[in-house]
């Protein structure tokens, strides 16, 4: 084979070549012999042959490979929200070198504004939340572990929408939770409780908060069921005896983080204003994109 492949010419050699990869995966050997011998005595029929005889060797080779396949194919056409997302952030060795020595490179905004933002976003959260609804929806006791589970589901749809925004918006996640716990210890220390007792807690609440945001994660990215079970374990302590507290809880959620999609990255990494949709509407309509805010940054 080796010397009949020598003596053909450079041209006829390169399709052969070419052909031989799909001759591999042929699932008969004998029907490869064939189409070899095919190829040799058609090598000086030219080049516009050859190429058409090739052609349709890899169209019986496809269809040859198309039944073997063990995987499944979808015709699902991408919508405008399944359109392909950007590539990560690149950047250069020396950000990479600094951010792994556990500092922060060049980010897109001054980290000063970035901060400011982070705290206006968090201040929406715990500001612009009606708590007395979801606790007398909900049957939730009205005490400071109830508004903090109430505060980290809306600081997760939050730090949700703004890992899209690349590493400035990571940035900024790091500094809303930041900014929560300063709150919470600062309420804790206004209602009176015990410094010891009041630092378990925050222990207490530091595991919780990030055990929630692994399950809150897994159930956006799941069904309803996984999203109810998540919201039962984490925002109800799992002492919820109403399902319809849960089906409420989940289109919320739902709704909030379809709201948040609709915001732009750019106004929410500068102004960091953020609204929410109430609890219970009684007309649902469609998320329409609201009125981009306007940022001042004299003084900064």
């Amino acid at each position: 084979l080796l010397s009949m492949l020598q003596s053909c010419q450079a041209g006829v050699t390169q399709w052969i070549t070419g052909c031989s990869g799909l001759l591999q995966t042929a699932a008969v050997p004998g029907q490869c012999r064939r189409m070899l011998c095919s190829i040799f005595q058609r090598r000086k029929a030219g080049p516009f042959r050859l190429s058409r005889f090739c052609r349709g060797l890899i169209q019986a080779n496809g269809a040859t490979t198309q039944q073997n396949r063990s995987f499944h194919n979808t015709n699902k056409h991408l919508s405008a929200k399944d359109s392909v997302q950007p590539t990560e952030e690149k950047v250069g060795a020396f950000t990479r070198i600094i951010e792994a020595m556990g500092f922060t490179g060049p980010l897109k905004y001054s980290r000063w504004k970035i901060k400011v933002a982070a705290l206006r976003m968090y201040t929406c959260c715990v500001e612009k939340t009606d708590y007395e609804e979801f606790f007398s929806r909900c049957q939730m006791p009205d005490t400071l572990n109830s508004w903090f589970l109430v505060a980290q589901l809306h600081v997760w749809m939050c730090l949700v929408r703004m890992k899209q925004e690349g590493r400035t918006g990571k940035y900024m996640c790091r500094y809303i939770v930041h900014c929560m716990w300063e709150d919470v210890e600062q309420r804790g220390k206004v209602m009176g409780i015990n410094s010891v007792a009041l630092k378990e807690d925050l222990k207490s609440m530091v595991e919780n908060f990030y055990a929630a945001l692994f399950g809150y994660d897994e159930g956006i990215l799941s069904d309803d069921h996984v999203l109810a079970a998540a919201l039962w374990r984490n925002l109800f302590n799992r002492n919820c005896d109403d399902p319809r507290h849960l089906e409420l809880l989940v289109e919320y959620v739902r709704k909030q983080v379809q709201h948040l999609d609709a915001l732009s990255g750019e106004d929410l990494l500068l102004t960091g204003e953020v609204s929410w949709r109430p609890l219970v509407e009684s007309d649902a309509r469609s998320i329409l994109k609201p009125h981009s805010p306007v940022y001042n940054d004299e003084g900064l």
